[in-house]
């Protein structure tokens, strides 16, 4: 595989300066106790870069560990090279990415791999900063897969989404980027509401919603899909400091027909900003389910550092507006059979930035939103519920089971960039241990998903039982294990599509759908990866199924119920349709 690094742009050299928004917050008596796991930076603290490399050399290869991390940027100026490595976060702290300006690089390779391949570069992000690359041809390098993201960035240069080995990601939101990205080798990837000089590249499955610039959609002849805006988007909530240092949290509004990066088009500032003192500062050495309950029970939001929380009940939100926010990859493992999360059917709640593992006890599902069994559901269009930057697990770092990842009974719910991951290496990543039968079941109406990735789960991956359903960008592996044809089937159908729309349903939409399988164990089929009705109301467009090896034989029959044509034999057969 050819490098192309070798080309230096002439790069802008403006840097873009949001409307001056003054918020009016009361005075800190302190400041915030975020413990051991994260690194409050400013300008004049000593010795940085050798903090950072060592943070960076501590978690550069350790996929699967207990250690997570947080490093946040005061306002200001650096000159850094800051490596991101797993379970870490890189955070500025300004109400703009152009507050705080990193020239140098914020960036994540994939030497610790063969051939370095970034297919397991998972778990790891970097938001709200400017970066001026200074290492790597002048372009900043960012080779991840899923669970990663990069958020209100400014890149006043080159972003390169691979390092010269496979890729398998990713999400790009809210950010500008003077130059051109090069995706490389990534197989697919999703870029919503960003600007750039120009897209280079691309393998299977390219998503661009509210995206300036965009390549030509010509699609099947080029794997691009193109949604000129978003219809309803809400950025992530952000934390941040203003000029007296006192911190609070910004939870942006929702964006209707969304264009273009939030901070660039004037709609800074729309938002709700939280002071810190109205957030219960959670930590994992201190902290239980019934302690943050009683937080949330009081009219706390929860700020939850990074670490690893064992909770032997669910954390309920039931208080409309409330913010739960993960810093550093905080992760919930419920050790009772609950779920990790419970939230109430109410409106404006923000679920963001946290990792849902599954322990041995079992879930029957990690997170509920809404009433299960519901038979009347409230509207919230006017503040809907928003899920952003949510991962969840079975297997990896502890073997675990659940029957779903996620079950959604509200309306009006936003996901935004959500991994569901039954494990396909790693601890307890066996079929009879890393139980997981779904990975999305949708039952509420009018519910919207940009950068959907669910992968492995045992049966229908992703379920959809509501109305006016819309995703933008899905991507989902196969289970790679199941032991035979006998096991994997259902109602005489061989396998499981991946992505399933209910036969009731009228009203549903998807874009830039990609489903591969791996099958290693026994050389069975899975007789289709979509399964929808087939009435004028459900449309799926650009779909791709791609066989990437495994056993000879194997493979997917049929994209789309009995259309679209086998990627089934022996080598890697890739299959589109419109």
């Amino acid at each position: 595989m050819t490098n192309k690094f070798a080309t230096t742009l002439g790069l802008a050299t403006a840097v873009l300066q949001p409307p001056v928004v003054k918020l009016e917050l009361p005075a800190m008596a302190a400041v915030p106790d975020f413990g051991p796991n994260v690194l409050v930076f400013d300008p004049s603290t000593p010795d940085m870069q050798r903090q950072v490399d060592a943070l960076f050399a501590k978690q550069e290869a350790r996929q699967f560990d207990d250690n997570r991390h947080a490093v946040l940027f005061k306002p200001g100026r650096y000159e850094l090279d800051v490596q991101v490595g797993f379970y870490t976060q890189v955070v500025g702290l300004g109400r703009s990415p152009t507050d705080v300006a990193i020239a140098g690089a914020v960036r994540t390779n994939a030497r610790w791999m063969r051939d370095n391949n970034a297919t397991c570069n998972f778990w790891r992000c970097a938001e709200n900063i400017s970066i001026r690359p200074a290492v790597s041809d002048a372009a900043n390098v960012w080779a991840v897969s899923q669970a990663t993201a990069l958020r209100r960035v400014h890149v006043a240069g080159d972003v390169h989404l691979w390092d010269g080995g496979w890729s398998s990601g990713g999400f790009l939101a809210d950010c500008v980027i003077d130059g051109t990205v090069t995706s490389g080798s990534q197989q697919q990837w999703l870029s919503r509401n960003t600007d750039w000089r120009r897209w280079d590249g691309g393998n299977w499955n390219m998503v661009f919603v509210g995206v300036n610039r965009p390549p030509l959609d010509n699609w099947p002849h080029q794997p691009y899909t193109v949604i000129d805006s978003a219809p309803v988007v809400c950025e992530k909530p952000y934390l941040y400091v203003d000029g007296d240092a006192r911190y609070a949290v910004m939870v942006p509004r929702p964006r209707i027909n969304a264009r273009g990066a939030s901070w660039q088009t004037g709609h800074q500032g729309k938002g709700i900003a939280i002071p810190i003192d109205r957030f219960h500062i959670a930590r994992p050495d201190r902290d239980t389910a019934a302690t943050l309950n009683a937080a949330l029970d009081k009219g706390k939001h929860l700020l939850l550092t990074p670490g690893i929380y064992e909770l032997d009940d669910a954390l309920r939100v039931t208080r409309p507006g409330t913010v739960v926010l993960g810093l550093g990859y905080a992760t919930l493992r419920p050790t009772a059979g609950t779920p990790a999360v419970v939230l109430a059917d109410v409106g404006g709640i923000r679920l963001a930035g946290v990792l849902l593992e599954a322990t041995v006890s079992g879930s029957v599902t990690l997170l509920q939103v809404g009433e299960p069994g519901a038979t009347t559901r409230a509207s919230h269009a006017a503040d809907p519920i928003v899920l952003s930057d949510l991962f969840c697990r079975t297997g990896g770092a502890i073997a675990g089971r659940a029957d779903t990842f996620v079950t959604i009974d509200a309306n009006h719910v936003i996901g935004d960039n959500l991994w569901l991951w039954r494990a396909d290496h790693g601890e307890g990543a066996e079929w009879n241990v890393n139980y997981n039968r779904n990975g999305l079941v949708v039952n509420g109406d009018d519910v919207t998903m940009y950068g959907l990735f669910v992968e492995h789960c045992q049966e229908y991956q992703t379920i959809w039982n509501g109305e006016r359903g819309r995703v933008y960008f899905y991507q989902s592996e196969m289970p790679y294990d199941p032991p035979s044809q006998e096991v994997w089937s259902h109602d005489g159908v061989r396998g499981f599509a991946s992505y399933k729309v209910a036969d009731h349903v009228t009203q549903h939409e998807a874009w830039g759908m990609g489903v591969y399988s791996y099958f290693t164990r026994a050389a069975v089929v899975a007789d289709s990866a979509f399964e929808a009705p087939a009435v004028p109301g459900v449309k799926l467009r650009h779909l791709v199924t791609v066989r990437l090896g495994g056993q000879v034989g194997s493979g997917i029959a049929n994209i789309l119920n009995d259309r679209g044509g086998p990627s089934v034999g022996s080598g890697v057969v890739p299959v589109r349709m419109d």
